[in-house]
């Protein structure tokens, strides 16, 4: 009997140290702003995919794999997403999805965010980024919130032309409980 208490009780905590969580698109925004012509243009995607292990009480067991549609590139103009959707931007036909994989989940700081460090991956270019991020627990899963800055020439997005070589990416994922 001590044993089946043991075993139930081991298994209780293990759930709870990993709770797996699915990123949705209902609640969800990956969003980003580059300055063309000295304009800021937003931007966005959805399609979010993957998988999230997460423990607001033990952050450096969770991990993140997380997977965007890159055709979804929405700026509110379709002339010019068609654009960011060929070979020289996204090159959404050869590299459909853009990619995060963590490699390392910091423990919350004084402010309570957390340190996300991870790769990302578009179009077959992987760059390591870390940035801040925190989290809201909800009834039945949790908001991802957090931002980072990138080069689009370290992926081999754009050419030479008017648009910054910085943007700015900013997340709110909502990952619902598996």
């Amino acid at each position: 009997m001590k044993k089946i208490i043991l075993f139930l009780l081991i298994l209780t905590i293990s759930k709870n140290v990993l709770a797996q969580y699915k990123p949705v698109d209902e609640g969800s925004s990956l969003k980003f702003k580059i300055e063309n012509l000295g304009f800021d243009v937003p931007g966005s995607f959805t399609g979010f995919s993957g998988s999230i292990n997460f423990d607001p009480q033990n952050p450096g067991s969770g991990s993140f794999d997380v997977t965007i549609d890159a055709a979804t590139v929405n700026t509110d103009n379709s002339l010019r997403d068609s654009h960011l959707k060929g070979d020289s931007y996204f090159d959404v036909k050869n590299y459909p999805h853009i990619h995060f994989i963590s490699r390392k989940v910091g423990q919350a700081n004084k402010d309570g965010s957390y340190t996300l460090i991870g790769q990302l991956i578009i179009k077959g270019k992987t760059k390591d980024v870390s940035f801040p991020f925190t989290v809201i627990q909800l009834k039945d899963g949790m908001l991802f919130k957090g931002s980072f800055k990138i080069n689009r020439k370290d992926f081999g997005i754009g050419g030479t032309s008017t648009i910054s070589n910085e943007l700015e990416v900013s997340l709110n994922v909502l990952a619902k409980k598996v």
